[in-house]
This record gives C-alpha cells, sequence and structure tokens, in this order.
C-alpha cells in the first residue's frame, strides 16, 4: 500500500500494514536498513498512548516515527534512535507509521494522511 500527504502526493510507496500481535512485535527488528519509499504501518485496535509505544531494540538505524489518531492526522512526530527503549506519543493515537528519517521533513503535525491499496 501508498502513503499520501493531504495534497496527494506520495510519502512512502512500498508500506506494510502491520495489525497482528506478531508483526506489530516483529516491526524493523533484525533488519539492516530502511529503504527510501518503503515503511511500516502499525495498527491497533483502539487510540491510546501505551499501545501504541513503540521499542528499538535490534533496530540498528534511526527512523522516522509518525502517530496519527483515528482519522489518520499526524498527532505526534520523532526521530527514533537506533537501540533506544522508548518512544511515545503524548497523545491518543491508533496507527505508528515508522519509515526512513527524511520522511521527518516531508510532514507536520496536524496534517492528515492517505492510505491508498
Amino acid at each position: 500500500m501508498r502513503v499520501l500527504n493531504a495534497q496527494g502526493q506520495t510519502l512512502l510507496k512500498q508500506v506494510k500494514w502491520c495489525d497482528s500481535f506478531g508483526s506489530k512485535l516483529r516491526g524493523l527488528m533484525f533488519r539492516r536498513s530502511i529503504a527510501a519509499g518503503e515503511g511500516l504501518m502499525l495498527v491497533e485496535e483502539h487510540a491510546g498512548i501505551a499501545a501504541t509505544a513503540i521499542h528499538m531494540f535490534f533496530v540498528p538505524f534511526d527512523i522516522a516515527a509518525l502517530w496519527l489518531d483515528d482519522d489518520l492526522r499526524i498527532v505526534h512526530k520523532t526521530l527514533a534512535k537506533a537501540w533506544r527503549p522508548y518512544y511515545a506519543s503524548p497523545r491518543p493515537a491508533r496507527y505508528v507509521l515508522e519509515g526512513p528519517p527524511q520522511l521527518l521533513q516531508q510532514v507536520a503535525i496536524g496534517e492528515q494522511l492517505h492510505v491508498e491499496e
């Protein structure tokens, strides 16, 4: 699937939808890198803070982490550093979009993203 910004421009062209416990737990662990245009969308059943917290254990590279609400509006974003134990949004989120670090410069807090199959 693809993720687009509010203007319809493609931000990430190859995004894996992760809604099972195993796919969310695995995330980007044990990979060597993430390609430009690639990402993961971690999906929870309900918006929250604790459920959308992420870790960077066994992820040897930095990533952009975007927390999105039920409407795919960005509520928080950060550069998640390799091997750090904990990142969470201060506001409830339902989705966490993980991608290459340059994604952070392409989006703003409050921006609504779109997903296409």
